[in-house]
């Protein structure tokens, strides 16, 4: 438990002062950095990331679920919000690494990504949230069930407001592109007119990810 005596602190205090620790202990030295072409200590990241959603998720009754905030989550949006380009990439990337089959943890990070698309202020946040998952579902078939049911959420639920955000609508070939991919993953073209977020919609969103995935 590397992270025990850094993490954990905040649980009890919420000192910001805490946040930006962890944020610097996550960056490589000068030195490293130039060796390794990247800033950030990317298996200690992913240790990080692997401790707060495993342990300080539990800390509290509402930590378990995003929805309702906690110290985890405000961890993560801390680190989004922070980091740099470089860094946030791989941070986002390290949580859909965790969108696998169905299970606990796929269920946690989906939801963490999902939480933090309309919550957060920054546009740049969704493009690299989308980009994340988009890497991912352009690659060869079978995908991860949890990677298929958190981008058809993000597509078809009208509260994320997906097809009205600026990076999907800069240029034909982009939207063409996100079109493209969200036919793939749902079997039909979508009516962005029609975006459903009721329970019946996620349903259907979980059945199309099952036979996706298989």
């Amino acid at each position: 438990l590397i992270w025990k005596h850094d993490a954990a602190p905040y649980l009890r205090t919420r000192d910001r002062r805490v946040l930006d620790i962890i944020k610097d202990k996550i960056r490589l030295p000068r030195r490293e950095s130039l060796q390794l072409d990247t800033k950030y200590n990317v298996p200690l990241m992913n240790a990080l990331l692997l401790y707060v959603g495993m342990h300080l998720s539990q800390g509290n009754s509402s930590a378990g679920q995003p929805g309702q905030g906690g110290p985890a989550l405000e961890i993560f949006m801390y680190l989004a919000h922070n980091l740099d380009y470089e860094g946030r990439y791989l941070f986002l990337g390290s949580i859909a690494n965790h969108l696998r089959y169905p299970n606990t943890h796929t269920h946690y990070f989906s939801l963490v990504l999902l939480h933090m698309f309309p919550n957060t202020k920054d546009e740049a946040v969704r493009e690299q949230i989308t980009r994340v998952l988009l890497e991912r579902l352009i690659a060869h078939r079978p995908h991860p069930w949890g990677l298929l049911i958190t981008f058809i959420e993000l597509i078809k639920n009208r509260q994320y407001e997906f097809w009205s955000h600026s990076f999907v609508k800069c240029a034909p070939e982009v939207e063409k592109l996100f079109q493209s991919v969200a036919y793939t993953c749902l079997g039909t073209t979508i009516d962005r007119q029609s975006e459903s977020s009721d329970a019946t919609g996620r349903a259907e969103g979980a059945a199309v990810a099952d036979r996706a995935a298989a």
